[in-house]
């Protein structure tokens, strides 16, 4: 819906134009994508900490400490930089070949969708959401312009992460039980 609209409003537009004034809103809708990103999914790492430091008697009420903002906004950072690209350039690449404009649909969708969830509070995946953004927008293109065997690929493995983080916890307390006892 975004890329039809975008195309209505553009279509008597120099071309060249058009896509250097994508390229640069890109910029801005990347920066909004990252922002909407850190406001879901940090609150729920920073929860689940501040409920366990409470439940244990560290802290007298349910208060994010300050120490707990930064190192959740520190380990975002830092997994960000370290894994963030290869999950941009499946998304950026492997998914559909994304033009700027396509780009800029997406994450303005994205972070539409992120930014709304955020507000009400609904945790949702970044990464998710923006899948279903770019498998939106090269359906705009055409269906078949879509690699369907990568959304495959990757609903497998949303559906496996549960599971394996699950038993890589399970594991983790029997070894420390262990150790500990």
């Amino acid at each position: 819906m975004a890329v039809k609209l975008i195309y209505f409003i553009v279509r008597k537009l120099d071309e060249k134009y058009v896509e250097t004034g994508f390229r640069h809103g890109q910029t801005i809708t990347a920066c909004l994508v990252a922002l909407s990103h850190g406001t879901n999914d940090a609150q729920k790492t920073m929860g689940i900490i501040t409920l366990a430091l409470f439940i244990f008697g560290e802290i007298d009420e349910v208060a994010v400490p300050l120490w707990v903002k930064l190192a959740c906004a520190l380990a975002m950072a830092a997994g960000t930089a370290i894994g963030g690209w290869k999950i941009v350039k499946t998304m950026g690449h492997r998914i559909f070949k994304l033009e700027p404009v396509h780009g800029f649909a997406a994450e303005t969708s994205a972070a539409l969708v992120i930014s709304g969830a955020s507000v009400l509070g609904a945790p949702v995946s970044t990464t998710h959401t923006i899948s279903a953004c770019i498998f939106g927008v090269g359906s705009t293109k055409r269906l078949s312009a879509v690699r369907w065997t990568v959304a495959g690929q990757l609903v497998t493995a949303w559906v496996l992460t549960l599971p394996a983080a699950a038993t890589v916890g399970f594991c983790s307390y029997w070894l420390l039980h262990l150790i500990w006892n």
